[in-house]
C-alpha cells in the first residue's frame, strides 16, 4: 500500500500524547507571556524613559530575532553562562514565553491606545490613581478588544512549538520524528500529526470566536 492507515492507528496514542504536550507548552508559554506582555506594553507607554528603552529593547530584539535562535541561546549558550544545564522543557518554555511576551507586548501597547484618553481622564476625576484607572477601566476595556490577537498569538505559537523538537523535547513533531525513525512511514505520520495540528488549530480558532461573541457582541454589518 501506498498510505498504509494502519500505521497511523498504531501510532496514534504516541502522537496524541505528544498533542498533549504541544498544548502544554502552549498554555503555559502564553500565559507567563500575557504577564510579560502586559508589564512590557504598559511600560512601552511609560512616560520615564528609564521604562520604555528597556521595553522596547527587548521588543525589538525578540521580534527581530527567529525563535529558534532565542532556543538555542537558552539551551546551548545559556549553560555556558551559568554552569549548569538546562533542561529541555525549562528552555523551551522560557524561549516560547519571552518570545511570546514581546508579540503580547504590541498587542497590549495597541490595545490600550485604543482606549479614548477620556477614560483615563474619567477615572482620574473620580480619585483613582493611575494604576487603579489601568486595572479597572483601561485594561478589561483593552482585553476585550485585544481577544482575536491574543488568539492569533496563541495559534502562532502552537505550531512555533514545533521548534523545541530541535533540543529533544518530545512533542507533536519529535514524537512524529521518532515514530517515523522506527516505522520509515513518513508519509502517514506527517500526514497524521498535519491533521492533529490542523484539529487543535481550528478548535482553538472556534473557542476564541465564542470568546469574542461573549464579551464583545455579534458584530454589527454594515449598511
Amino acid at each position: 500500500m501506498l498510505f498504509d492507515v494502519e500505521i497511523i492507528f498504531r501510532s496514534l496514542n504516541l502522537l496524541l500524547v505528544g498533542a498533549m504536550w504541544t498544548i502544554g507548552i502552549t498554555l503555559v508559554s502564553v500565559s507567563l507571556g500575557v504577564v510579560i506582555g502586559l508589564l512590557v506594553g504598559i511600560a512601552e507607554l511609560s512616560r520615564y524613559r528609564i521604562l520604555r528603552l528597556p521595553a522596547k529593547v527587548y521588543v525589538d530584539f525578540i521580534r527581530g530575532t527567529p525563535l529558534l535562535v532565542q532556543i538555542f541561546i537558552i539551551y546551548f549558550a545559556l549553560p555556558a553562562l551559568i554552569g549548569a544545564r538546562v533542561e529541555p522543557f525549562v528552555a523551551a518554555v522560557a524561549a516560547c514565553s519571552i518570545n511570546s511576551g514581546a508579540y503580547v507586548a504590541e498587542i497590549f501597547r495597541a490595545g490600550i491606545q485604543s482606549i479614548d484618553k477620556g477614560q483615563t481622564e474619567a477615572g482620574r476625576s473620580l480619585g483613582m490613581t493611575w494604576g487603579q484607572t489601568m486595572r479597572y477601566i483601561i485594561i478589561p476595556q483593552a482585553f476585550r478588544r485585544i481577544i482575536p490577537q491574543l488568539g492569533n498569538e496563541f495559534i502562532a505559537m502552537l505550531k512555533d512549538s514545533s521548534l523545541v523538537s530541535v533540543i529533544g523535547f518530545e512533542e507533536l513533531t519529535r514524537k512524529g520524528q521518532l515514530v517515523i525513525a522506527s516505522t520509515y512511514a513518513s508519509l502517514e505520520i506527517w500526514t497524521a500529526v498535519a491533521i492533529i495540528y490542523l484539529i487543535m488549530t481550528l478548535s482553538i480558532s472556534r473557542f476564541v470566536a465564542f470568546l469574542e461573541l461573549k464579551y464583545n457582541g455579534p458584530k454589527k454589518r454594515s449598511a
